[in-house]
């Protein structure tokens, strides 16, 4: 199934705009409850204006909350991205760290936010057990667990460790484009005959290309 993925989805990147780590953690932060593609016509600005963790930890809060207003919860990640910001200047230099253990000791960063910057930024590895992530592995049979610590673990021992950063951007993609929520397009799918989930959504081909969002949702 993922081997199918990865040549339906050649192209599969992670769909925030950045340039370096620290517009990537930013961005990731951002884009909790809400879509990448509001999160990247607000970025422009914000990197603009808070080019380093320095400018972030020494914001005004006011400003920076009507910069990001458009991603939604805006006061709690204005918070959080200063107060992420200040432990980046006090404990790292104003750098983001480059290990797993380091990042999710930083205000509102968790294991997927960290595993988006490693992989994306860093060419690291890693697993991001985001909404669409855990519903299709659940969908494929690839696991029960519910806990996103435990899908990580599972579908690790799963794919090959070189490949976790691509697998997550295939299945975040066929999430977002067929396998949806309330009703994935299973009749337009390429993986009918291995989904043990097959039939939930139109199995008829007609209706089922109907559902497909073929993006980009960058």
């Amino acid at each position: 199934m993922a081997r199918i993925l990865a040549e339906t989805y050649p192209d599969a990147h992670c769909e925030l705009d950045f340039g370096n780590p620290l517009e990537l953690l930013v961005a990731t932060i951002l884009s909790a409850q809400c879509t990448d593609k509001r999160v990247n016509t607000v970025t422009p600005r914000l990197f603009a204006r808070y080019p380093a963790a320095e400018d972030y930890a020494a914001a005004d809060r006011a400003e920076l909350e009507e910069i990001i207003r458009p991603t939604g919860f805006f006061r709690a990640k204005a918070a959080g991205i200063i107060g992420m910001a200040q432990v980046l200047c006090e404990r790292f230099g104003g750098e983001v760290p480059g290990r797993l253990e380091d990042l999710v000791t930083l205000p509102s960063v968790g294991r997927k936010t960290a595993n988006v910057v490693l992989g994306n930024a860093f060419g690291t590895p890693g697993l991001t057990v985001d909404t669409h992530f855990q519903r299709l592995v659940r969908r494929f049979g690839w696991t029960a667990e519910t806990d996103p610590v435990k899908i990580e673990q599972v579908v690790a021992g799963l794919i090959p460790r070189r490949d976790w950063t691509m697998t997550s951007h295939h299945l975040i993609w066929h999430g977002r484009r067929v396998c949806h929520a309330r009703r994935p397009a299973c009749g337009a799918c390429p993986l009918t005959t291995l989904c043990p989930s097959y039939g939930i959504g139109p199995a008829d081909p007609v209706e089922a290309a109907r559902l497909v969002r073929p993006g980009p949702f960058s």
